[in-house]
């Protein structure tokens, strides 16, 4: 584990391997999870690559501001990382939220960025109504109140069946989650959009897609895919919300093939 404090908070990350690799690959995670969720994925990669893990404002073992923030201030934060660790040019990997921060990241800071994957997310998530309705579930009664709902669209049915322990684990640590971080980021994402923006880059930018995600639709990938010119779009089978812990194989196969070609 490490730490570092930048933009006032004190945030946890872990850099493993070479800094100066030339395939190096920066994740950021979902709402209500921590860096833990790429972790099936590390034995899936080629030894060559270089990860950054990090958990962002709120999660994990990262502070909490105690303010309201914007996906831009997420995205701050993580160029605030890349600079503290003189990272030169990563490849961007982020999942549903992350999604939303690499793509503000890209369109702040294009210079910083090798490659883009975005990966159960789009340039918008969600409409307002929906988004409240959840903050709201939350304020009366905890994230137990949503953490049944949040395994279904994180997981396929399979998984519930026949892994039914990891469910167990990864509703534990959505509940173990700050409360007022949670709505914050939640806030923070319903009042994000960036399909106005993405438009104008021009980084090789990979979308990927759950066949089964009760989350972010396929539908919704593909659309904001269809904004970026540069763009390749992928659907994972038999997979959710969260990709990595289902499906690593399938899924590093595919950022395997982005970051080759």
């Amino acid at each position: 584990m490490a730490f570092v404090t930048l933009n006032g908070l004190t945030v946890h990350y872990e850099l493993i391997g070479n800094p100066k690799a030339k395939k190096l690959i920066v994740f950021s995670n979902a709402l209500g999870t921590d860096f833990r969720i790429w972790l099936p994925l590390f034995d899936e990669l080629p030894d060559e690559v270089s990860i950054l893990l990090y958990d962002m404002r709120g999660h994990g073992l990262t502070s909490d501001p105690g303010t309201a923030f914007t996906v831009g201030d997420l995205a701050d934060d993580l160029i605030a990382l890349v600079e503290h660790l003189k990272l030169r040019q990563p490849i961007f990997c982020g999942l549903s939220v992350g999604g939303l921060v690499v793509q503000a990241l890209a369109v702040k800071r294009p210079d910083l960025v090798k490659k883009l994957i975005v990966a159960h997310s789009a340039a918008k998530l969600g409409d307002a109504e929906t988004w409240n309705a959840r903050i709201d579930a939350i304020r009366k009664g905890g994230l137990a109140a949503i953490s049944e709902a949040t395994m279904q669209r994180w997981f396929t049915p399979d998984f519930h069946r026949e892994r039914s322990a990891e469910v167990a684990g990864y509703r534990t640590m959505l509940e173990r989650q700050s409360v007022d971080a949670y709505i914050r980021t939640a806030e923070a994402i319903r009042d994000a959009d960036y399909r106005g923006q993405v438009k104008d880059l021009k980084l090789a930018t990979l979308f990927l897609a759950g066949d089964q995600d009760g989350s972010v639709a396929a539908q919704v990938v593909e659309d904001t895919a269809d904004l970026v010119e540069n763009s390749a779009y992928e659907v994972l089978e038999n997979a959710g919300h969260i990709s990595p812990v289902e499906q690593p194989e399938q899924l590093a196969a595919l950022i395997s093939d982005f970051i080759r070609n």
